[in-house]
């Protein structure tokens, strides 16, 4: 099992709310749509198990709350038990709430306090459609990027499958898939 610290987990959650709140920032607090849900399901996830299993909350201490490994059989659980009380399950679940939260509020800090740079990166998603890292960095520190026409070429006539002489016409290929080997 990996080691992740408490910033690590704070720092993903935060990034899962980054294109949910840069979408808000540039169309309105009212734009919200399903493309976050799977972004929403793992920041919640990882907040969970910061509390429930790696004991990174100040209010429920350093406790597993996690559920008992469970047996299965035939899909269904056999035995479960409830290892929390209601009461914990409650505290379990504000917990989980506001540190969701706290990362989508340090997203939406980052991403305020940067507008510009992320201006800058949408224009340059919209004339590339994809940036490397390097791109990214050249991007913020307003260099061009150095890259060939991303769009592929369609070829500006028909390529013929067999030599052509004086007395041939050239065979008309069919779709895209490129010259026929010779001697097929």
């Amino acid at each position: 099992m990996l080691s992740y610290s408490k910033k690590w987990c704070e720092a993903k959650i935060a990034m899962a709310f980054g294109g949910r709140v840069a979408e808000q920032l540039a169309y309105g607090e009212e734009h919200l749509n399903t493309g976050a849900s799977n972004d929403i399901m793992q920041a919640t996830n990882i907040a969970r198990r910061m509390v429930t299993e790696w004991g990174m909350s100040d209010v429920l201490g350093p406790l597993r709350y996690a559920p008992n490994e469970q047996e299965v059989f035939l899909g269904h659980s056999v035995t479960q038990r409830q290892n929390m009380s209601g009461e914990t399950a409650k505290l379990v679940d504000q917990e989980v709430r506001r540190i969701v939260n706290e990362g989508e509020q340090l997203a939406r800090k980052v991403l305020t306090e940067h507008r510009d740079d992320l201006t800058t990166l949408a224009n340059a998603l919209v004339e590339y459609e994809t940036l490397s890292g390097d791109e990214v960095t050249k991007v913020l520190k307003g260099e061009k990027l150095d890259r060939p026409d991303d769009t592929p070429a369609a070829p500006s006539a028909p390529i013929p499958a067999l030599p052509v002489t004086d007395e041939d016409e050239a065979p008309v290929p069919t779709g895209w898939g490129g010259a026929a080997p010779q001697g097929a």
